[in-house]
């Protein structure tokens, strides 16, 4: 019952893909980066109810002022940069922890290109990761978070096919595979 189980991730995605478009867009992200002070104002309000924000929107005003000589570094310089590696260990942390989480299992394939399989996954996400980050501010985080999710339960729909129509052909298993890797592409650069 391996199918019914991924759908359910799916149909988890496919609930929250259904609600994103409900939410307003970070107000730290509508002044910091859209520099939309009307937009920021209202999505205090929608998020927070009525009330004052003058003090948190004075605050995103300072971090405004502080950031605006900083340069915005690549993912080289990052990687560089000695005050990110707790953070980056943790990312590694989570990539290597998504490797025992059975996905290449699903795929039936062979056990001996299995190891293989789970190496091109991690490969895949650490690639879409670093593809992530420079796309993130230019498209903002509900567009990735959006269309995430939707090619995810599109990805997971056509897994739970596929997985049902492995004695069915040879090749199948390698659909599946491939449907695999897409989805922690996916994963990687939406959620």
């Amino acid at each position: 019952m391996w199918n019914v189980l991924l759908s359910f991730s799916g149909l988890v995605a496919l609930i929250q893909l259904i609600c994103l478009p409900f939410f307003p867009e970070s107000p730290p992200y509508l002044m910091l980066q859209k520099e939309d002070k009307a937009g920021c104002l209202k999505a205090m309000k929608q998020l927070w109810g009525e009330g004052n924000y003058h003090t948190e929107f004075d605050d995103m005003m300072k971090e405004k002022a502080v950031t605006r000589g900083t340069k915005i570094m690549n993912v080289l310089e990052v990687l560089k940069e000695p005050s990110v590696y707790p953070q980056l260990g943790t990312m590694l942390l989570l990539l290597l922890s998504l490797q025992l989480c059975g996905l290449s299992a699903t795929a039936n394939l062979q056990e001996s290109i299995i190891p293989y399989v789970s190496l091109g996954v991690a490969m895949s996400e650490l690639i879409s990761i670093i593809f992530c980050s420079s796309i993130i501010e230019r498209l903002g985080r509900k567009v990735l978070l959006r269309g995430g999710y939707l090619i995810m339960a599109s990805l997971l729909a056509a897994l739970t096919v596929t997985l049902s129509l492995q004695d069915w052909y040879f090749w199948m298993p390698y659909c599946s595979l491939c449907l695999i890797i897409l989805f922690a592409v996916v994963f990687a650069v939406g959620p």
